[in-house]
């Protein structure tokens, strides 16, 4: 099993971050501060810093004719948890930068993706593959 990452990335609101992160994704809330707080987001470790001002907002670029936000992060997901997490973004009126779609169908790396934006801006993808196998695949 692969190590734990740590991410540490900036939010400008505490409160909308433990909203989101332990409410909205159901992220276990670790320690935390005045001015950060960690996350179990899926057994990696990704803690929310309280800044001023957020940085620049992301770029994007063109993956699968959708225009992907750079910078992202997030988790692969079994089939089962991506479908769940989908249903619950969904339910709770998420506005999604890229929705919930199969990306690269019939081809290698074909993978269930979804793209949304916390509300500092920062931008995830979760995704999941039938076959975890395709995770690096080339063709």
């Amino acid at each position: 099993m692969p190590q734990p990452f740590h991410l540490a990335i900036p939010v400008d609101d505490l409160d909308k971050a433990r909203a989101f992160y332990g409410e909205l994704l159901g992220c276990r809330q670790g320690r935390s501060d005045t001015q950060w707080i960690d996350w179990d987001l899926a057994g990696h470790q990704v803690v929310t810093h309280l800044v001023k001002a957020m940085p620049s907002a992301p770029e994007y670029n063109a993956v699968d004719g959708h225009s992907v936000p750079v910078p992202h992060f997030g988790v692969v997901l079994t089939m089962e948890d991506w479908q769940a997490l989908a249903d619950r973004l969904v339910a709770a009126g998420t506005e999604f930068v890229i929705e919930p779609y199969i990306r690269f169908k019939g081809q290698a790396g074909e993978q269930a993706t979804m793209f949304f934006m916390d509300p500092a801006g920062n931008a995830l993808e979760f995704k999941a593959f039938a076959d975890i196998g395709q995770l690096f695949a080339t063709d």
